[in-house]
């Protein structure tokens, strides 16, 4: 595979800006995993859309959804090497490659709502984060919204208990993983693009995803149960190979930052617009029951899930675990 992205890489150079090639379109290639009636998918097409206007046709964007050009753990590697410009990855991912900063947002509840989430993404700590992807030959342009998290399985699932024993499959995340863990679960890391033949056939009995990512990819059509448990988010972080993002001319560069921006105020605003539309499609397809826990069936999981914190501490960091809780709180009271 990695003999195949670096011959992929030596054909991207002959498409990188250059200064002449006949006044050519500097291509940039923006690969993901996801469906294109996602929000991350619609956000791509939306930034397709804009930087093509906004830089008179000198830039043309490619984009390549459903993991047609590169599969979850190839798709960064793809980046470094330059055979891809731009992805918009789900937090985990920077995990596996050492920055396990972006861990924190998979902590078990530590995400109440959007707004809170803005407080930290568009703060200071959201910018500290995006700087630790320079050393490894990234730009981080954006946060990108998918939504929060919920549980399915072909068995109904209420409290810690009901999950024991199950298979489900997570993102490549240590964090993901004690969190299963933590309720007697046995996690199995697995491609995005895979999930739904994992479940049919099962390979896995369940998964933790957004409504949206659930309906797209039909992940609701072999699970009998959905739990809406809003435990988890998911977000995504847009970035870019950054020899290629330095290179480029200052006028082009400034028109994507601005195509960037009102794309992802795009993306953002229809995420929770998405998952509410497709959770109601799941409920009206009646190929899945949807449970909603009690409030003492939800203080149960919390409770099960707490000691992730202290230990997850260690990998992510404390303090920026602190800060993080610190900064919520203020948001939500």
């Amino acid at each position: 595979m990695r003999n195949w992205l670096l011959a992929a890489a030596a054909a991207a150079i002959i498409v990188a800006p250059t200064a002449t090639m006949a006044q050519a379109p500097i291509v940039i290639k923006f690969s993901h995993v996801v469906a294109p009636n996602t929000p991350k998918g619609k956000g791509a097409e939306k930034f397709k859309e804009l930087a093509e206007k906004y830089t008179a046709g000198k830039v043309k964007v490619e984009v390549y959804p459903n993991s047609t050009l590169y599969k979850d753990k190839e798709e960064l590697e793809a980046l470094q090497l330059g055979a891809v410009q731009m992805l918009a990855p789900s937090n985990s991912k920077f995990g596996p490659m050492g920055i396990k900063e972006f861990e924190v947002f998979d902590l078990p509840f530590i995400i109440p709502n959007l707004a809170a989430l803005r407080k930290v993404t568009e703060g200071p700590m959201g910018t500290n984060m995006l700087e630790l992807l320079k050393p490894k030959g990234m730009i981080g342009l954006a946060y990108w919204d998918n939504g929060f998290k919920q549980m399915s399985a072909n068995k109904a699932l209420r409290v810690p208990e009901d999950y024991k024993g199950l298979k489900f499959r997570i993102q490549s995340s240590k964090v993901l993983e004690a969190q299963f863990r933590s309720l007697g679960a046995t996690p199995q890391v697995m491609a995005f693009s895979e999930v739904y033949q994992a479940l049919q056939t099962g390979v896995v009995d369940g998964q933790e995803n957004t409504a949206s990512n659930m309906y797209t990819q039909k992940m609701h059509e072999v699970q009998k149960y959905t739990t809406l448990t809003n435990h988890g988010y998911i977000g995504y972080v847009v970035v870019v190979n950054k020899k290629f993002w330095d290179d480029l001319p200052a006028d082009v560069r400034t028109n994507l930052d601005k195509a960037m921006k009102e794309s992802t105020a795009y993306a953002n605003k229809i995420s929770a617009q998405e998952n509410d539309e497709a959770l109601e499609d799941i409920k009206k397809s009646g190929k899945t029951q949807l449970i909603t826990p009690t409030a003492a069936e939800m203080a149960a999981m919390r409770k099960a899930m707490e000691p992730i914190y202290e230990d997850m501490g260690k990998r992510v960091g404390k303090q920026l675990i602190d800060d993080v809780m610190k900064t919520v709180n203020a948001a939500t009271n």
